[in-house]
């Protein structure tokens, strides 16, 4: 009974780091190749390859310690590289900045 509560432990564990490779996978594709450069990171190439090794991982080898650098791979990028990546594209994100804002910043109606 114990043992079967574990199995089903580690298999949630897994797909966890599976969708969060999967995710950070997503993210590095959606960003273009000068923001890379700019942001002064390894380039795009570098994190896919990396980033989709680590997918392959996680769907394919049930291997614990090649699982685990997956997730420090894809950890790496989604606290490091994500962030500089979205300050370099000028990405806000939702949710931030209101409908009136231009390009240039708020657009006060010339007041």
């Amino acid at each position: 009974m114990l043992m079967q509560g574990f199995n089903s432990f580690l298999g949630l564990l897994y797909l966890a780091m599976l969708v969060f490779a999967v995710v950070a996978f997503v993210m590095a594709v959606l960003f273009r190749e000068d923001a890379y450069r700019a942001a002064d990171k390894q380039n795009k190439g570098f994190w896919l390859i990396i980033l989709g090794v680590a997918v392959l991982v996680n769907f394919l080898v049930p291997m614990l310690f090649l699982q685990i650098a997956g997730l420090i791979a894809s950890i790496v990028f989604m606290v490091d590289v994500r962030p500089a990546l979205r300050q370099v594209s000028g990405g806000r994100g939702r949710g931030r900045g209101s409908s009136s804002d231009g390009p240039y910043g708020p657009w006060n109606g010339g007041r």
